[in-house]
């Protein structure tokens, strides 16, 4: 059996992404998804997490959304686009897929060292209340979250704006998590302070 390049490079960029310019949403993604995995090696020390068991809470339905999220689900199922926006329209949604990627890496900078993938404490871990996160208390979540429903809505089909809701869903559950943690670690009169003041995914909205 003979290794074919192309036919994997097709399956591989297939669906949403084969098309322009539907493709340059995939393009944004990839991008990002690659400098964040480069930049995960640029982290302090950590001190304390959450327990692997405890995080599925938030892992599954984020893997579920995921895999709904990907053009081949689609592909796979026959599916097609409920609508069609046009270029310009596609351009507009992918302006603010990148508005808020752009805003998850303005988030993940100002955080520097106390960055982590899971939800941990880091060595000198304390409340960061400026930059990004003076506007909303997780704008890496806001950011990807506003980025997947902006993706989702252009590309149209039931299976990847199903994805992203799932994976909104799983990353508020994260947050959610993630705050009892750190009022925990941090301690209730510093970060129930900061809770009080800034809303949690949301800018603008009332905090708690």
């Amino acid at each position: 059996m003979s290794f074919d390049p192309h036919a994997i490079l097709a399956v591989a960029w297939s669906g949403w992404t084969a098309t322009w310019p539907t493709q340059l949403l995939a393009i944004i993604w990839i991008a990002w998804l690659v400098s964040w995995i480069v930049a995960s090696l640029w982290s302090g020390r950590t001190q304390k997490q959450v327990m692997t068991w405890d995080s599925q809470a938030y892992r599954i339905p984020i893997l579920a959304g995921g895999i709904l999220f990907t053009p081949w689900t689609a592909q796979v199922l026959g599916e097609k686009p409920l609508w069609q926006f046009g270029n310009l329209g596609i351009y507009v949604l992918a302006a603010l897929t990148l508005a808020g990627i752009s805003f998850t890496w303005w988030a993940r900078i100002h955080l520097g060292r106390f960055w982590s993938n899971s939800i941990t404490r880091k060595e000198g871990h304390r409340v960061i209340d400026t930059g990004p996160y003076g506007l909303v208390r997780h704008p890496i979540y806001t950011g990807l979250i506003a980025g997947m429903l902006a993706t989702g809505i252009a590309v149209g089909t039931v299976t990847a704006m199903l994805g992203a809701v799932l994976i909104s869903l799983g990353m508020w559950q994260k947050a959610r998590m993630e705050e009892g943690f750190l009022t925990n670690e941090l301690g209730a009169e510093a970060y129930g302070s900061y809770c009080r003041r800034v809303p949690m995914i949301v800018p603008f909205l009332p905090s708690r």
